[in-house]
């Protein structure tokens, strides 16, 4: 299946949404979005492309009604979905969905570029579990390229599974928590073993958490943010 949404926020505007394929999402307050799966994606074989804009002065809040649970297909155990988020100047963009499950073996990949201005404000959260409860399979891949005007902010890959390169045999990590901030002017700091908050050269931050399950996760490190 191929899946194609687009989100657009203007301000002093309701939020402009265009969806096919197996992902909507549905106005739930002035500035507030919420991704609704309409069908059962991401199954192996699946496509999807997600596209959040934020033009200058708007804000945009964007949730998710529930989980996704990324499955292997009949013929292949391959997903991969693109996210592309673009805030302009004085824009505010706030996104934080529920947690992404590869589920069943599934192998699932997410590519993620963003194009920010220089005086806009983001905060993006991306949670991933590999497994359901009693599974210990799965692979999950996640890309992402940010860019501040014309300068490059981060470039970051990070995999979870068995037999990745990555794949921490002591602790075996199944579980991932990530939260990029602009601006964000706090410190670096290592907060416990098992995650860091690092600060980017060109503003910004990047808080990473990697564990067994998401709901051994530390206390959220962004309470308050962008309230």
């Amino acid at each position: 299946m191929r899946t194609q949404l687009l989100i657009r926020a203007r301000a002093g505007e309701l939020p402009r949404i265009r969806a096919t394929g197996g992902l909507a999402a549905r106005q739930t307050g002035p500035d507030t979005v919420h991704l609704i799966g309409t069908a059962a994606t991401p199954l192996g074989g699946d496509e999807l492309d997600i596209t959040v804009v934020v033009e200058p002065h708007a804000r945009l809040t964007v949730r998710s009604v529930a989980a996704t649970i990324a499955l292997p297909g009949r013929s292949t155990r391959k997903s991969l979905a693109r996210w592309h988020f673009e805030v302009a100047e004085r824009g505010e963009l706030d996104f934080d969905p529920e947690p992404t499950v590869i589920a069943g073996g599934a192998d699932h990949e997410t590519r993620t570029t963003i194009a920010l201005a220089t005086d806009s404000t983001l905060h993006l959260r991306e949670r991933v579990q590999i497994g359901r409860t009693g599974e210990n399979i799965g692979h999950w891949r996640g890309d992402l390229s940010a860019d501040l005007a014309d300068v490059p902010l981060l470039r970051h890959r990070l995999e979870l599974g068995a037999g990745v390169p990555t794949d921490d045999h002591l602790s075996a990590p199944r579980a991932l928590s990530s939260l990029l901030r602009y601006p964000d002017e706090s410190p670096p700091r290592t907060v416990g073993l098992d995650s860091a908050h690092l600060s980017l050269a060109s503003g910004g931050s990047l808080h990473t958490w990697t564990g067994g399950t998401l709901s051994a996760e530390s206390p959220r490190p962004d309470a308050g943010y962008m309230a």
